[in-house]
């Protein structure tokens, strides 16, 4: 009698075709290489750059960390404006947004304006804004609130997709009319994942708006492109200290406010 020995069912039709795919992949990958030029000889010589910009960096500029107050409070500004004007918005969208509380036209209108929000990068958006309104933190207002509009909505609205449809239904059956269907029924569901979205956002946004100066947005960004762009190293570093410790003390003020909403 014949022993058999199980092998694993191949997931290809044929045999062949495993060959070609992984075959099609590798030949993928070198052609990225080598297309873009990913030099080994190119990232040693980079390193060795970076090693003298740090030499040159340290130790940070402090004498002159006063200068910086205005960039860090504007950063601040940006963000917090931007995530008001974002959530505000942002919560009509999301209802929109949201299959089982609107007409499926309704609701294919504000996914697309949902996917058309998350299209662009900040960066993108803060130029076009720039060239817009101007250079200044008008501009970083307007790239994160189009930004938050759209990230905050689709969270939102993923949220009012997955709440109790039992009291919608009771409302309804009372003969209440859609709003009060909204604010009865479906904002006391979803209200801490407003609280907790709002958090987040406002979380992002700081983070955002270091950098969205780069491009004349507004914020400490700004002042770090043009350290940078006068070769002043020791006091860029001294910025992207700042920068580092905006981002810890925002991701410290998210963390106690998530846990007081919970």
């Amino acid at each position: 009698m014949t022993t058999r020995t199980w092998r694993p069912p191949s997931p290809w039709p044929r045999p062949w075709i495993g060959a070609v795919v992984w075959g099609a992949g590798v030949a993928f990958l070198a052609w990225n290489v080598l297309s873009l030029e990913v030099d080994p000889a190119r990232v040693v010589r980079g390193l060795d750059r970076l090693g003298t910009v740090a030499a040159r960096a340290w130790p940070p500029d402090v004498e002159r960390a006063g200068m910086l107050v205005s960039g860090v409070l504007e950063s601040i500004e940006i963000a917090t404006l931007s995530t008001l004007f974002g959530v505000l918005l942002g919560i009509p969208v999301a209802v929109l947004a949201a299959r089982n509380v609107v007409p499926l036209p309704v609701y294919a209108g504000g996914r697309v304006a949902v996917t058309l929000g998350r299209t662009l990068h900040e960066l993108i958006l803060a130029i076009v804004f720039v060239k817009a309104v101007g250079f200044g933190p008008l501009a970083g207002v307007l790239t994160l609130t189009v930004g938050a509009v759209a990230s905050f909505a689709k969270l939102l609205a993923e949220q009012i997709e997955t709440i109790d449809r039992r009291p919608i239904e009771a409302i309804r059956a009372t003969g209440a009319s859609r709003g009060a269907v909204l604010v009865y029924a479906v904002l006391p569901q979803v209200l801490p994942r407003i609280v907790g979205l709002s958090i987040y956002q406002w979380d992002v946004h700081l983070r955002h708006s270091t950098i969205i100066g780069i491009v004349g947005a507004g914020g400490i960004g700004a002042t770090l492109y043009n350290a940078f762009a006068r070769y002043d190293y020791d006091l860029a570093l001294t910025i992207l200290l700042v920068i580092v410790g905006i981002v810890l003390a925002g991701e410290a003020v998210s963390a106690v406010a998530r846990r007081a909403v919970q």
